[in-house]
């Protein structure tokens, strides 16, 4: 069963360890991660971590790579998989999650889409990462994890809407579809392309780096600041029109994440991203 009030955006240091000093079932995961080095996150885990929590790996766990590149650079694993990678972590459906890495709500964003994907609804980003539960004054350690007992967790009916290329391309320039990319303004304007085949963005895309949602401590902007960013990036459009998307559906969630913090509601991904749309025959690409 699901905590009676759980977390579902965000949680503070002192509000994880409330849960703790209670003894409410809580699991701590770490998400953090290098695209460029992919065994960085697991040394940057050992090096020093908050006490009791596991690693989660991009690549290892919220990822499958026996898919054709027409899905993409991370392609989803099963639900079903997914699933079972987490009771093996210990995850147990009464628990609450807390996510977090040290890259800015990247890597860990997508832990939390996934198990809201699989329907888990009490899990949320430990806002300010590491950094804020060592300013906290909250305990850490080092070396790698000790193997917990394993969980319950199966998947159920999912809390978190997403399209693929060919329902995207269906609704592309509908007047009740926005396409929100979340990369880097360069990379989106197509003036340069460090990891896909093809630069460029979908074309009516809005442009928001994920980046922005942060404060320069890096913590997210207060809930009203993110509305009125968001409100004024739509222009007019409905939030629940929303598709969140960046080069492979990795740091889209941070956007998604902010408009639910922002009061903005539940919008969609598209997991895929450039990365999937650029390798699928057929689709239109624009820059600029």
């Amino acid at each position: 069963m699901t905590p009676a009030n759980p977390f579902t955006t965000l949680i503070q240091p002192h509000e994880l360890q409330a849960l703790r000093d209670a003894g409410s079932p809580v699991l701590v995961l770490d998400c953090s991660f290098d695209l460029m080095n992919p065994a960085a996150g697991c040394a940057q885990f050992e090096a020093e971590h908050i006490a009791g929590s596991l690693h989660v790996d991009l690549d290892r766990d919220l990822s499958a790579h026996d898919r054709p590149a027409s899905e993409g650079r991370h392609p989803l694993p099963p639900r079903e998989a997914f699933a079972r990678r987490m009771a093996e972590l210990g995850l147990s459906r009464g628990a609450q999650v807390v996510v977090l890495d040290r890259q800015g709500a990247n890597y860990c964003g997508r832990l939390w889409w996934m198990l809201r994907w699989c329907g888990h609804e009490a899990v949320a980003v430990l806002d300010g990462g590491l950094a804020a539960w060592k300013a906290a004054g909250g305990a850490v350690e080092t070396g790698a994890a000790a193997v917990p007992a394993p969980g319950d967790f199966t998947a159920s009916e999912s809390l978190a809407p997403a399209l693929d290329t060919n329902t995207l391309m269906q609704r592309l320039g509908r007047a009740d579809t926005t396409v929100i990319d979340a990369r880097a303004a360069a990379r989106f304007r197509g003036e340069v392309e460090p990891l896909d085949p093809v630069a460029g963005h979908v074309p009516g895309a809005l442009n928001r780096p994920f980046g922005e949602n942060l404060q320069a401590d890096g913590r997210f902007k207060p809930a009203a600041q993110l509305r009125a960013e968001f409100e004024r990036l739509l222009g007019g459009r409905d939030p629940a029109g929303v598709v969140h998307q960046c080069g492979s559906g990795v740091s889209a969630v941070p956007n998604l994440l902010a408009m639910q913090i922002a009061g903005l509601g539940t919008t969609a991904l598209y997991p895929g991203s450039w990365s999937a749309w650029c390798n699928t025959k057929g689709t239109p690409r624009a820059r600029g």
